[in-house]
């Protein structure tokens, strides 16, 4: 698992909008000056999901902003770009998607012994009254963590 100073793009919406059942490590391939550009923070994959097509992953909507110093080798900011997995995970992937009707989503970009990889979630989309939910719970678990610091101070 990557660490927090690692960690170059989080998709925080991911967790609002969705119930997280497991996730799985993958590497992405990259072209040009992408890596360059992934290190300075000027990426984003809050609105990014992830497609199987072919027996390959693919990561859509993923925006990587083009490198200033990088002239005629920067590419399309939002192009497809493949996620690299063994066969046996896209398979198994596959099958969760397809069987059981769940989605593939990134959940974070970072950095594991130099190299870029993306935490992908295999997830249920949350209704609204879910949403609110965890939002009630969240607030009530706030609640009495100020008021236990209040009885302790």
């Amino acid at each position: 698992m990557a660490q927090k100073s690692n960690n170059l793009a989080t998709n925080r919406k991911a967790r609002h909008d969705y119930f997280i059942e497991d996730t799985i490590e993958a590497g992405i391939e990259l072209k040009g000056t992408e890596v360059k550009s992934i290190r300075k923070g000027k990426s984003n994959i809050s609105d990014a999901y992830v497609d199987i097509d072919g027996g390959e992953v693919f990561i859509n909507n993923m925006h990587v902003s083009p490198y200033e110093q990088g002239n005629i080798h920067n590419m399309d900011p939002l192009r497809k770009r493949k996620l690299l997995l063994h066969r046996e995970e896209i398979r198994r992937l596959e099958r969760v998607v397809t069987l059981k009707g769940y989605t593939l989503i990134p959940l974070n970009l970072y950095l594991s012994r130099g190299r870029v990889k993306v935490q992908l979630a295999t997830a249920r989309g949350k209704k609204l009254y879910d949403k609110r939910d965890t939002l009630a719970k969240k607030d009530a678990n706030r609640k009495i963590e100020q008021a236990l610091k209040q009885k302790y101070i």
